[in-house]
């Protein structure tokens, strides 16, 4: 069996850190690894919709601020297939035949589902495009025949309900869809990046992001300003790990090379970490460290993307022409499914042999 990748993100504003370590480094690992024979990036404007239907500008304008995020992070169109989730009419009818083999209460359980409607205040009357997301969900994956999606930690809930779409849907119909495996980041720091302000998680809507597109003062000043602990009011006070930003932050990003290079009476991360916890260690000179790794880091994505940013109707080509090969897979697929549903009536020459000697 071929090993194929899906993933994406709803294009409602510019990618973050926090999408970074939590999948977009990991994509370009996987793209250069060689191991997948297919890896498919979407833009996910059509389920973007199902919570900004009145405001459908905010995402049109976001694809390609999304797409200039994927290539200055290093997602080649010749590696990836990157495309716009709308583009791919199938995928609807798809989401369409799933919809009849899962139940309302079963949504209703979805602990994602469960966290997004509580965070948009959706309590009251919740888009039937929304609480539906699920669906459309195991719909994209399906659509790719995916062996492998990888995401975050909040995101298993979601790949658990498409791994019973898919069990439900063999058992009734016949083998015709591929059951996905979960992959999660390996840095447990980046599972789920927290905010510059300490909030749980890092959110547009909080304004407590480091976007990829940040100027380098723009995420210098965000960092001087990140949540640490606010016990540690003396640079002699023993500081706490836990809950600490910048410390997180510096799970999530510093590399042995960046202490050797920056920080270097220390031999290591841990070493730093016990001193600050041990008191002597102020917050300022820890965040100073912290700049100078994430600069490090987004360093070559900016200059990437300002090279893509002169070139706007590229990007906008290269979208166009990898939403028209996975349109191709995806109507295979189709295909597939209306075949093992027996909704095939005008392809299907025995039915209709059938019908005519009944008949007779």
């Amino acid at each position: 069996m071929s090993k194929i990748i899906l993933t994406g993100d709803r294009p409602t504003g510019r990618l973050h850190v926090g999408h970074y370590v939590g999948s977009l480094r990991r994509r370009v690992e996987l793209q250069n690894s060689g191991e997948y024979d297919k890896i498919y990036i979407m833009i996910a404007d059509a389920q973007a919709l199902t919570d900004n239907a009145d405001n459908p500008e905010k995402v049109r304008q976001n694809i390609v601020e999304v797409a200039l995020d994927y290539l200055s992070c290093g997602l080649e169109p010749d590696k990836s297939t990157l495309f716009i989730q709308s583009m791919i009419p199938e995928l609807t009818e798809l989401s369409f035949y799933y919809m009849n083999l899962v139940t309302v209460s079963r949504l209703q359980r979805n602990p994602t589902v469960k966290a997004e409607i509580q965070m948009r205040n959706f309590e009251a009357s919740i888009p039937v495009g929304f609480f539906t997301y699920p669906i459309s969900q195991a719909a994209d994956i399906t659509a790719f025949k995916a062996t492998t999606v990888p995401v975050g930690e909040d995101q298993m809930p979601m790949l658990e309900q498409c791994r019973e779409i898919v069990h439900k849907f063999n058992s009734v119909y016949g083998e015709a869809l591929v059951e996905p495996d979960i992959l999660l980041p390996d840095n447990k720091a980046c599972l789920r990046l927290p905010g510059i302000d300490g909030k749980a998680k890092m959110s547009k809507s909080l304004n407590n992001c480091i976007y990829l597109s940040d100027s380098e003062a723009e995420v210098k000043k965000k960092i001087m300003s990140m949540y640490t602990d606010p016990g540690h009011i003396r640079i002699e006070d023993p500081g706490k790990l836990e809950g600490n930003c910048v410390f997180i932050y510096l799970d999530a990003f510093c590399k042995p090379e960046h202490v050797a290079e920056y920080m270097p009476d220390y031999k290591s991360l841990d070493e730093i970490k016990e001193h600050y916890q041990r008191g002597g260690l102020g917050d300022v000179k820890v965040k100073k460290f912290l700049n100078n790794v994430l600069q490090s880091e987004l360093a070559p994505i900016r200059e990437r993307r300002k090279q893509w940013e002169k070139d706007i109707p590229a990007v906008y080509e290269i979208l166009k022409k990898g939403s028209e090969e996975a349109e191709k897979v995806a109507a295979s697929t189709l295909k597939d499914v209306r075949n093992a549903m027996k909704i095939n009536y005008f392809e299907d020459n025995n039915l209709i042999k059938e019908q005519a000697e009944k008949y007779r």
